[in-house]
């Protein structure tokens, strides 16, 4: 029965994980709610690592044709450098992206500058702030979400035909850009870098609309959200995975947590699709009010139990 219990949880929580990790709702700032309410121990970072790796199946799945023509891309254009042909004004769109990922992953490093006066790195904020006596961080966090969700809709909707001129350097397609530039790059990338600090603020959401802001074409600037997503989704998998307590490795843990992977890798499939179609048909107004509507709930929530000292939970 405790069996039957863990794997139920586990898989909740893998869906949460699976729906927002790519839905711009905040993944982190999701897990930190349902494990809140639910009363779950947040010592359990096997089980999180382990569902970062259902969320990067899902978007390796999803995104393997574009993947296969990068990697490919990447070995002719690393061919070019060392023997003296590439010009950066020939690129063309598989080379433009591999290295604007590439610059756009550079801000991550500035997760591990040290913060001055403490022996804490600018990374270690994440793990503060997930902390229960932080929970009113989600909440403000999610309702600056929904905040650059709204001006990023408001500015792809605006006419841009006169900002930028219709030629193969510009790539205009009537409603942005399709190619980002460096300086494009270095600011989705300290977004990025932001958003990985405070759970509640949408790493796909605020990045999405950073590049929207940025006046990329707002379906160029999702695939490049995912596929930057890749690495970074990577790279702390990878980080956490040191973390992890070997007395979590129980057999039972085991199980429950695989049936919480296959349920974020289905789900996160399927929330790429959802997220993709939603932004196409222009209905991105349902995730500004809903992280709206979350965040001030979960505010309203964190200020009641600090006045009252004492935790809401619904199990």
């Amino acid at each position: 029965m405790e069996l039957l219990f863990k794997i139920i949880q586990d898989v909740i929580l893998g869906a949460v994980q699976g729906v927002t990790e790519f839905l711009p709702v905040s993944s982190s700032g999701h897990l930190n709610i349902a494990k809140h309410l639910m009363g779950v121990d947040d010592g359990g970072i096997f089980l999180d690592v382990m569902l970062h790796i259902g969320t990067l199946a899902a978007v390796l799945i999803f995104y393997r044709k574009l993947i296969l023509r990068l990697i490919k891309a990447f070995g002719l254009l690393v061919k070019d450098v060392f023997t003296g042909k590439f010009k950066w004004s020939k690129m063309d769109g598989d080379r433009n992206l591999i290295i604007m990922l590439i610059i756009g992953l550079l801000p991550l490093f500035l997760l591990f500058a040290p913060i001055p006066g403490t022996d804490m790195k600018v990374k270690d904020l994440a793990d503060l702030f997930a902390e229960s006596k932080y929970f009113i961080v989600v909440g403000i966090s999610l309702l600056v979400t929904s905040t650059l969700l709204f001006i990023g809709d408001r500015v792809s909707k605006r006419p841009q035909g006169k900002h930028y001129k219709k030629d193969a350097d510009s790539n205009y397609t009537g409603d942005g850009r399709t190619r980002y530039t460096v300086l494009d790059a270095l600011c989705v990338g300290l977004t990025q870098c932001v958003a990985a600090i405070f759970p509640g603020l949408s790493r796909s959401g605020s990045t999405l609309s950073t590049g929207q802001m940025r006046g990329i074409n707002k379906q160029a600037a999702l695939d490049y959200t995912f596929v930057l997503g890749i690495p970074s989704i990577l790279a702390a998998a990878v980080l956490e995975i040191k973390d992890v307590d070997k007395a979590m490795l129980t057999t039972d843990n085991i199980i429950a947590v695989v049936f919480g992977v296959i349920a974020a890798a289905v789900v996160g499939y399927f929330s790429i699709v959802l997220f993709k179609w939603l932004l196409k048909t222009d209905k991105m107004i349902v995730f500004i009010i809903y992280t709206a509507v979350v965040g001030l709930i979960v505010t309203g929530i964190s200020v009641f139990e600090m006045l009252n000292n004492t935790t809401v939970k619904f199990f």
